[in-house]
């Protein structure tokens, strides 16, 4: 049994016999009454987000995953392709149930898959992956690093801004955790 104080990104509980997973929390006190969590969670049967509010110490009944490791292959279509590294088996998994985290996706990329008896709950990708830029405007002699910002696409769809001094085909790093750019690789 697990508390409010145990709740954390990626922390699954069932609470009237649903299953959630924490996408984003915060514990708030205020400065009358007695403190609270305000959480984020996404209904793993239907992928649906909502926000939920706890008293501070409620009881939860927490899920325990199976994390095994698998390799990104390819795309097909509205499809991704993984591969389990150990049995070697393949399974397809919708774009919509990788929740945004298919733009961190390259090919042959080692990633966990979580399920709960054998059902896909969701996938935990590198804090950081290398990508290509593959769109933005081009830099101007004189930019530097303490300079402005621009938008640019990575080679897997993905949107950042970068600084004014990364080019057309430079690799740069990604922070998965919140999309946003680290440094030139």
């Amino acid at each position: 049994m697990a508390t409010t104080a145990d709740i954390r990104k990626g922390f699954a509980f069932t609470l009237e016999g649903k299953m959630y997973l924490v996408v984003d929390f915060q514990h708030v006190k205020p400065g009358k009454g007695g403190a609270f969590v305000r959480t984020k969670v996404r209904n793993l049967e239907n992928n649906n987000v909502v926000e939920l509010t706890f008293n501070s110490g409620k009881s939860l009944d927490e899920i325990r995953f199976e994390r095994n490791p698998f390799q990104f292959l390819y795309r097909e279509q509205k499809d991704y392709v993984f591969m389990n590294t150990e049995t070697y088996e393949q399974i397809s998994i919708d774009e919509s149930s990788l929740q945004g985290k298919e733009l961190y996706l390259k090919e042959n990329m080692e990633v966990n898959l979580l399920s709960v008896e054998h059902k896909f709950i969701d996938i935990e990708v590198p804090f950081f992956v290398d990508l290509e830029i593959t769109e933005t405007e081009p830099g101007i002699k004189g930019n530097t690093v303490s300079g402005g910002s621009k938008p640019a696409v990575c080679e897997t769809g993905l949107k950042v801004i970068v600084p004014l001094f990364v080019n057309l085909g430079d690799r740069i790093k990604i922070d998965t955790r919140t999309g946003e750019y680290v440094e030139r690789v």
